[in-house]
């Protein structure tokens, strides 16, 4: 693969998938890291687009590298702020402040499952099927149903006390 062709896959999918990217973003980062969190997401993308050899759907690739790339970011990232969230606004800004205010909450929530945890329901959350998030993190497809079916329980208990 040349570079210009390495470039046009990039621009194609970073356009035509940039929900995917910031779902991965919200759910792995606070307000102030999530722009270098996107940073990382966007050079692992660049890097690892000539490994793919379309044995997988585009979407599957992405979601791969880019929650590999989350989850090894928040191991090893330390907590520091700056605030640079007008490169990560959601397509959704004109959204009501409690609705934003909504969401906030059900990515500070998610923020606090396990890596894993935290990845399968973002998945879930971009009705990614099983199938595919077992292919995504090279696990057993009935480990995806039983890891899912508790981090949903456990998010909805949470969820359900901040609302109510």
């Amino acid at each position: 693969m040349n570079q210009a062709e390495q470039q046009q896959r990039f621009e194609e999918w970073t356009t035509n998938h940039r929900a995917i990217l910031h779902h991965v973003v919200n759910a792995f980062a606070e307000v102030g890291d999530r722009a270098d969190l996107m940073q990382e997401l966007l050079l692992a993308l660049w890097k690892a687009i000539p490994a793919f050899r379309g044995g997988a759907q585009p979407t599957t690739f992405l979601y791969r590298v880019s929650h590999n790339t989350a989850m090894t970011w928040r191991r090893k990232r330390g907590t520091y702020r700056r605030l640079m969230e007008q490169a990560l606004q959601e397509p959704a800004a004109a959204a009501s402040t409690v609705n934003q205010e909504h969401l906030e909450q059900l990515y500070a929530s998610i923020r606090g499952f396990p890596p894993l945890d935290r990845s399968l329901l973002l998945l879930s959350l971009d009705e990614v099927s099983y199938r595919e998030m077992a292919e995504i993190h090279g696990i057993a497809e009935n480990l995806v149903g039983v890891r899912l079916t508790r981090a949903r329980a456990k998010l909805i208990e949470q969820m359900k006390e901040k609302f109510l």
